[in-house]
């Protein structure tokens, strides 16, 4: 039975694995990110002598949010994979390595991805406030309430984190045992 529940155990271990085509989709879609922000780079260029300053701006948000958004992505790759896959040993002294690789937990991860949504949610909210007038108010009660929504969650989620950093852990043991 034990050599039953060892195998198993180890089955289960190795199932980590089973998340590393999913980083390798994840990188595959930083491509295709790059080339959308490449593409709007052109548009941007192609228009910049006829836009307004209004068009030039949204232009300019359009590229920042597909950075902010492979920004994001590159840390749930880094972190995602170090966290549930396989430590990356051979890049840890490498000289470009990111001085936050290595050291996102679980929790991190979480608060960054809330942290990025909402950013990315404010430059979506930016961007139709620069044409707020081809936008019905229902478009924009429903943009602002989401992004408030996002907001609100993310402050809420980092204040619940905080809490729990702040009480002690044997309380928590206490706890348990009663």
């Amino acid at each position: 039975m034990k050599k039953i529940e060892q195998a198993f155990e180890h089955l289960l271990f190795a199932s980590r694995w089973l998340m590393a085509p999913v980083y390798l989709a994840l990188i595959v879609t930083l491509i295709i990110m790059m080339i959308k922000a490449i593409k709007q780079l052109f548009g941007l260029m192609a228009t910049m002598m006829s836009a307004d300053g209004q068009e030039i701006i949204v232009g300019v948000l359009s590229i920042v949010d597909v950075s902010l958004i492979m920004n994001l992505l590159i840390i749930i790759i880094f972190s995602g994979y170090e966290n549930f896959v396989s430590k990356m040993e051979d890049l840890h002294e490498h000289a470009d390595r990111p001085d936050w690789m290595g050291h996102i937990g679980f929790t991190d991860l979480k608060l960054k991805l809330i942290g990025s949504i909402v950013a990315i949610s404010g430059v979506e909210l930016l961007k139709v406030f620069m044409h707020v007038n081809s936008a019905t108010d229902r478009e924009l009660a429903w943009m602002v309430g989401i992004h408030l929504t996002f907001v609100i969650s993310g402050v809420l989620y980092a204040w619940m984190d905080r809490i729990n950093h702040a009480i002690p852990a044997h309380h928590s043991s206490q706890d348990a045992n009663h």
